[in-house]
């Protein structure tokens, strides 16, 4: 089997010599090149065609955001982000590159992790990226990732049988979810009047600033969900799971909750989905995303068996068809859609809830 080739950019040739290490030390994989900056990272990348390469957010002369911008623009190559920075304005920037098409991100080594268990998830990590099969990504050549108005569906997409009474909806992403999540909520006007839930796989410490960072991408506003809240109180806004804790709905109203994970996730899909199924039924509406994995597809199966209305994106413009195509096959999504056209799906609810 032909090793995996990776590109290692990183402005500390401590950190650069510690990656390249433990990298090297795995027999599937090989260093083909070094960089420690950005300007470095692109020339290496279309001289080398590396199979993935990790990439570090801050460096000097072009930062890892603006690397990625080009790469997956001109020569789109799978992309591991490998940071330290987790102030807010460099998390933002690792938001920002994620939505411009990087598909992970992981922790820079702490120091203080039990013996073998970073190593194990950076090879682990670069491995799996390495297999996801990217695309050149139009948001990066549109600059500012895409923000061209959208262009809404000019009529409404709703089954005839449930065309009134859609009160929530609910969106699962992991892997390529943040970019994907963008696209969606741009297509959502201002006034949309329904309540929006979302969880989502994000490996921590990144979690942190991200309902903040996605507040600023679109014309809902999105918070981090409070325990106990009202569902209603959410409505004409974004309500998201917060990291490590199970989002779902009990009697009309939101709970926040550390139960043991479902997929190896907490936040879980599933968990969301079967307590809107059980909590809402056919007032509510589900979406699953791209994401490596099952969680979700069988949370929304409970919800079409309940009367929900049920999308999964399409296998073409989804990062990793996971996910979905797990739903697909359990016959747990009513449509499969590309990514485009969900964003108008759900903003065609609100006319069909008036």
């Amino acid at each position: 089997m032909a090793k995996t080739r990776v590109l290692v950019v990183d402005d500390s040739l401590t950190v650069r010599k510690q990656l390249c290490g433990v990298l090297s030390a795995d027999p599937d994989c090989e260093v083909v090149g070094e960089a420690e900056n950005g300007k470095q990272a692109i020339d290496l990348c279309r001289a080398l065609r590396p199979d993935a390469l990790t990439l570090d957010m801050m460096m000097p002369l072009m930062s890892g955001l603006a690397a990625t911008e080009y790469i997956m623009a001109h020569c789109p190559t799978p992309i591991l982000v490998v940071s330290a920075s987790i102030n807010r304005g460099e998390l933002f920037k690792t938001y920002d590159a994620l939505a411009a098409g990087a598909v992970d991100v992981l922790e820079k080594a702490r120091g203080d992790e039990p013996e073998g268990q970073w190593e194990r998830r950076l090879r682990d990590a670069v491995k799996m990226v390495a297999r996801i099969r990217v695309i050149t990504h139009p948001r990066a050549r549109l600059g500012a990732f895409g923000r061209a108005p959208p262009v809404l569906a000019t009529a409404p997409i709703v089954e005839p049988a449930r065309e009134r009474g859609c009160k929530v909806v609910a969106i699962g992403a992991s892997t390529g979810g943040p970019g994907a999540l963008v696209d969606i909520l741009r297509q959502l006007p201002a006034g949309f009047p329904l309540a929006t839930l979302i969880v989502l796989h994000i490996n921590e410490p990144f979690g942190t600033a991200f309902a903040d960072w996605l507040d600023a991408q679109g014309q809902l506003r999105v918070a981090f969900a409070r325990d106990g809240e009202p569902l209603a109180g959410v409505a004409g806004r974004v309500a998201m799971a917060p990291p490590g804790r199970h989002l779902l709905v009990s009697e009309g109203r939101l709970r926040l909750t550390s139960d043991p994970e479902r997929h190896s996730c907490r936040p879980s899909v599933d968990v969301l989905f079967e307590s809107l199924a059980r909590d809402q039924g056919v007032a509510a509406a589900g979406c699953l995303l791209t994401g490596m994995g099952r969680d979700g597809a069988s949370g929304l199966l409970e919800m079409r068996r309940a009367g929900a209305l049920t999308v999964a994106q399409d296998e073409a413009s989804c990062v990793v068809y996971g996910m979905p195509r797990e739903a697909v096959l359990l016959g747990a999504a009513a449509r499969v859609l590309p990514l485009p056209e969900i964003g108008p799906f759900l903003a065609s609810l609100a006319g069909a809830a008036a």
